[in-house]
């Protein structure tokens, strides 16, 4: 089932157009992964699907759709209890507790005066487990790692057990062993039913946990698909301008970057639609 629709969304930055009439859709139990070169406008994408930048007007910024809604007009409270968005490098700016700060993605099912339920306290248990940092739970969050309150922040999001999650970078900053876990942690909870769409650079845990790429490039999705389809030499030398070794190691895929080519070009021009996307030339 479609939760998330994207139909001929652009956005705007000042004069400047980031996002050029892009489609795109996650279904209930996909982890879709947002790649491609700096500044080809995912993050930009990730924050208008989160309602946090306005679509350009005079009817040409297109639709976003989230569970057949358009995000626009949805409330506010129901969107924060359907979606979870997890920025890049969140930051605690007060000394209140790990569990306090990850009791916040518990706000949208209560009132703000009312105390934590059980049901509140047993989320956020669960996401601090599954983000490896219980241990923390009393330590105030100006106190830790960057990688640790990274995952502070993580389970945060996941506290809210949100059918929708959208997360910018969410492994940048971990050490190996925690960026496998936090894979493994989205690929589950796409698996229990809800959508994940997660901006990455790492293209080796892109290929081998995302069901779907969509790789964005020039402001457009130039390519999207299966990860072994949109990963291709081509693509990878059109786009991010690099020669990769690509290869299987105990069966899971891996690419490491080994050249620039120089050769990038520009893909305003068109997309390729790649075997397992959706329409990416609409």
């Amino acid at each position: 089932m479609t939760l998330l629709d994207v139909n001929a969304v652009s956005v705007s930055l000042g004069d400047k157009q980031i996002l050029s009439g892009l489609d795109l859709t996650v279904s209930r139990g996909e982890l879709v992964g947002l790649i491609g070169p700096n500044g080809a406008g995912k993050t930009t994408l990730l924050r208008a699907l989160a309602g946090l930048l306005p679509l350009d007007r005079g009817g040409d910024g297109g639709e976003i759709l989230i569970d057949g809604q358009p995000l626009q007009t949805m409330d506010r409270s129901a969107l924060a209890r359907l979606m979870a968005y997890l920025p890049q490098g969140g930051e605690s700016h007060w000394a209140v507790t790990v569990e306090t700060l990850v009791m916040l993605g518990r706000l949208p099912f209560r009132d703000r005066a009312q105390a934590p339920s059980d049901a509140d306290h047993a989320a956020v248990a669960r996401a601090l487990a599954a983000c490896d940092v219980a241990q923390f739970r009393d330590r105030p969050a100006t106190q830790l790692s960057g990688g640790e309150r990274a995952r502070v922040f993580l389970a945060r999001a996941l506290a809210g057990e949100p059918a929708l999650l959208l997360a910018d970078e969410p492994v940048a900053g971990l050490d190996p062993g925690h960026q496998l876990d936090v894979m493994e942690k989205l690929r589950g909870l796409a698996r229990s039913g809800s959508a994940v769409v997660v901006v990455m650079h790492d293209l080796t845990l892109a290929a081998r946990f995302c069901d779907r790429l969509a790789l964005l490039y020039d402001g457009c999705i130039t390519a999207e698909g299966l990860p072994d389809a949109v990963l291709s030499p081509e693509i990878l030398e059109r786009c991010y301008g690099i020669r990769a070794f690509q290869g299987l190691i105990d069966g899971n895929p891996v690419i490491v970057p080994l050249a620039r080519t120089g050769t990038r070009t520009g893909t305003r021009t068109g997309t390729d639609e790649i075997d397992g996307g959706g329409d990416a030339s609409r």
